[in-house]
This record gives structure tokens, sequence and C-alpha cells, in this order.
């Protein structure tokens, strides 16, 4: 750590701007620490930033666009962030998944809506989310937590006989029809895992739980909004927030009695050196990432012609058909080369936020697919061709377009190992042990040093939660 004269001791520094770096500096402040958040960058965010990517007046996500776990997160519900600037913008459907026939399926508000539109699997999606949807509060503290005693374990054995199995293996136990089996693959697919991988349902669950519960909102004027607002709670409450100041070992650090990195494993080994054990950085540096976004950002002339008009309710289509079509498509994503019909999410923020586009009829699109870990490739006819088929005429109305491949995730976020946007691999055997097995996962052998990121858990994910329980493991631990 540095001992110059102009470097000022705190209780702690944060290093790191995105959603846990946020969320560890300001539980740590509200405890009445002094704290100084480094950010490497001239803004903060980290997967949190909006921008004009592509033409003057068109406002894009860099990264993160839609937030199910932002609405849900039990930090985020604490804090008054519409005090300090943020409106969340809910559309009219949390989500659309259409189907190739013209017909789609609409995750509703409500529970019952959407269970209604699902013909034959009416019944089956009621009894599936109806006794989990109950309270949801709840259920969502417990679970967007490390592993614990649960304080509510029967609901949280309800949700976890459900969880446990595989996409694919619940779908073919509770649906019968296309659209409800393709609107749970879609949801799951989130996961970044093959389907048919245990604890994939949990994932889908938990996307359409929220949806019912908290909705699926964007930030108004782009994600952005969310730093914004952050920052300025954080220095509220008496934190200060440094930017252009990147971190290349602990030298570049100033004295504090705590230090919590929003970064990647590897990157914390790297950083730390010789104030971790070999054999716990040895530890770090093997810890696993899995496949990359490849993202397209376009200026258009108008909204996705969508052949079934309904997707224009939502802000998030999920592009990809059929449960047994996104299945092959995330299975590919394991191996060399991607699927020729990705499965694509795409965001359409504008249709329900009109700052983000110039003209009266022009919108932004936002579009990402699964694609192999530091895969080179160019994906951006794949990409439009899977809109295509769903939107006839949507090529139509590019204006331009913005490409990200993971490559440039990267570059742009040193913490995106080759292209992973999500943290690292989150299947049964890295879910709890993100990024090693410990007690307390935020901890590390040097009781000064903590790891707050994705990479530890509940994971990926603009909630915070991460670095909410990184900061109260360092209250515990460095400050008892």
């Amino acid at each position: 750590m540095s001992d110059s004269p102009s470097a000022k001791a705190c209780d702690v520094v944060v290093i790191g701007s995105g959603p846990n770096g946020f969320a560890a500096a300001i539980t740590l402040a509200r405890a009445g620490k002094s704290v100084l958040l480094l950010e490497a960058k001239d803004t903060v965010g980290g997967g949190m930033r909006s921008t004009e990517l592509t033409l003057k007046g068109f406002v894009h996500d860099v990264c993160a666009a839609i937030h199910p776990l932002g609405a849900t997160s039990p930090f985020f519900r604490s804090l008054p962030l519409k005090e300090h600037g943020l409106e969340f913008i809910h559309p009219d459907a949390p989500l659309a998944h259409p189907l190739e026939d013209g017909r789609v399926a609409m995750l509703e508000r409500s529970l019952n809506a959407t269970a209604a539109a699902l013909g034959e699997d009416a019944a089956a999606y009621r009894n599936l989310l109806a006794p989990l949807s109950r309270d949801p509060e709840p259920l969502f503290d417990e679970l967007l937590a490390p592993l614990h005693i649960p304080k509510h374990p029967l609901r949280m054995a309800s949700f976890g006989l459900r969880a446990v199995r595989s996409a694919t293996g619940l779908a073919d136990a509770k649906f019968k029809g296309d659209l409800a089996r393709g609107l749970f693959a879609g949801n799951a697919a989130h996961s970044f895992l093959p389907l048919d991988k245990p604890l994939t349902a949990a994932v889908g669950l938990m996307l359409m739980l929220s949806g019912h519960a908290f909705g699926w909102p964007v930030a108004r004027g782009g994600s952005r909004a969310i730093a914004a607002s952050l920052e300025s709670y954080l220095k509220s409450v008496g934190g200060e927030v440094r930017t252009n100041h990147p971190v290349a070992s602990m030298n570049d650090l100033p004295p504090a009695r705590a230090y919590l990195f929003d970064v990647s494993p590897r990157n914390l080994a790297r950083i730390a050196g010789d104030q971790l054990p070999a054999r716990f950085a040895n530890k770090l540096n093997r810890y696993r990432h899995g496949p990359a976004a490849f993202k397209l950002d376009w200026a258009l002339s108008e909204p996705i012609p969508w052949t079934n008009p309904a997707c224009l309710r939502a802000a998030t289509v999920h592009v990809g058909g059929t449960i047994e079509q996104i299945a092959a498509s995330e299975r590919a994503t394991w191996g060399t080369e991607p699927s020729d019909r990705p499965f694509v999410l795409v965001g359409q923020q504008s249709l329900f936020d009109r700052s983000r586009a110039p003209g009266e009829r022009q919108q932004t699109g936002w579009a990402y697919c699964h694609v192999p870990n530091g895969y080179t490739g160019d994906m951006t006819q794949r990409i439009e061709a899977q809109v295509e088929r769903f939107a006839p005429g949507f090529r139509d109305t590019i204006l331009a377009r913005h490409a990200m491949r993971p490559a440039d995730f990267e570059a742009y976020n040193s913490n995106y190992i080759g292209g992973d946007i999500t943290g690292g691999v989150q299947d049964a055997f890295q879910l709890f042990t993100r990024p090693t097995a410990r007690w307390s996962p935020y901890t590390t052998p040097n009781p000064s040093i903590y790891i707050c990121s994705a990479s530890t858990p509940p994971g990926a994910g603009v909630h915070g939660m991460c670095g909410y329980h990184a900061a109260r493991s360092a209250l515990k631990r460095a400050f008892r």
C-alpha cells in the first residue's frame, strides 16, 4: 500500500464502481466508516454505462440494459435512489417470447394473465409459480445471498425442489405446449449454461417470479442513471469517489483497514501479489470463466416490425423459438463454434423511454447472444437473421450498427475475462464456492482484503448483493 505523503488514509478503499462496488461502499459508509471508491475510467458504472454508440442522439446501454434484479434486489429497495435521480420505467409487459408461427408467450406482471394465454399449460404454470409468488420479498432475500441457514426454510424448500432440476427436465415434466416451454427456456438461458444442466431451472424460475413480483424495468436515460444515483447517494452518506485511478498493485492504494475489490478473481490475484498466500492466489487463477457475449446495438428508423405486434408491449424480447432450438444454441456455446441460429436477447428500451432516440419514430435496438469464451468470429449476420425470422423487414430499419465482440468486452472491462460478462460459471460446482470454497466467500486469508464482484454469491446481475454481503463480512472481520 502506498505510504506517500499524498496518500490519505481511510477506513475502507473499494476498487471498482460497478453495482457491487457501490453497494459495498454505501453499506460501509452507512455503518460510519470513511470510504474511498476508486474507478479506473473517467466515469463510474462498470456495466452500468450508456452512450451514443451508433449515431448522434441514439443512447445505447453499453452492457446491462434491462434490470429485473435491480427491481428485485433487497439492497436497492433499501435505498432512496429515486430521490437521487433514478426512475425505473416498467413496460406494459416484462417479456415477450415469439414463436416462428406468429404466436407469442407474454410474461405479464399478472401471473394469472400469463397462465391464461398459455392454453393447455395454464394450470401447470399456475401450479408451478403461484406457491412461490406469494409474499416474494422474503424468498428473494434468501435467494440473493450466500449459502446460509435459511430464515424461511419451508419457502426455500418449496423453491429448491423445483429449482434443483435442469431447465429441460422441469419443462418436460410440467409443460406440454411450445409457448410455455419456450418461455421458460428463454428465462433459463440467462444462466449461460446448457439447459440440461442441474440448477438451470433455478434461473428460469427466479426471472419469471421477478417479472411477476417486481417487473423488468429499464432506467430512464439509460443504465448510466443507476450509476449516477448510486454515486449521488454514496456522496450523501459521506463516501468519496475518485475516477481515473487505475489500480495495478497494492502500491496504488492509500492506507486503509479494509480493501474491497469489485474485480475478477484473476485480477485480484494480480493486484494483491504477495499480500495473498501463493496457494490461495493459485485458486483464484484457476477460477472458471464461461461463455462470452457478442453484442449489437442498432440505430433504427422505426420500431422492430415483429410478426406479432404484441412484442411491442415489452422492452425485452427473447428471440430463439422453441425450447429445443434454444437448448441447441446454448449447448453450442460450450464448444468452439456458436449456433447458426443463436438465442438472442433483444432490448427495445426506447419504446418506453423516448429520451434514447432523436426522431419521432426512431428507436434504439440492443441485442446479444452467447458465444464460446474468447470467440473471434463475427455474429452480426446470424443475430440479424434471427431477428428477421420473427420480424420480417427488420434489416430495412437499420440506420447504423455497433458491434462488441468478446475481446471488446474484455478491453472495455478487464473483469470480463474472454468476454464473460457474468463473472464466471454459475454451475453446481461454482455457484456457492465462487471464487473459492470458504465459509465466507468474500474473505481472503488476508483479513484486510475482500472480493465483492459478481464472482461471489449470488452472482451476476445489477443488484448489488455481492457488494452488500462482502461489506457485511468486512464489518464483522476487519472492524469487529
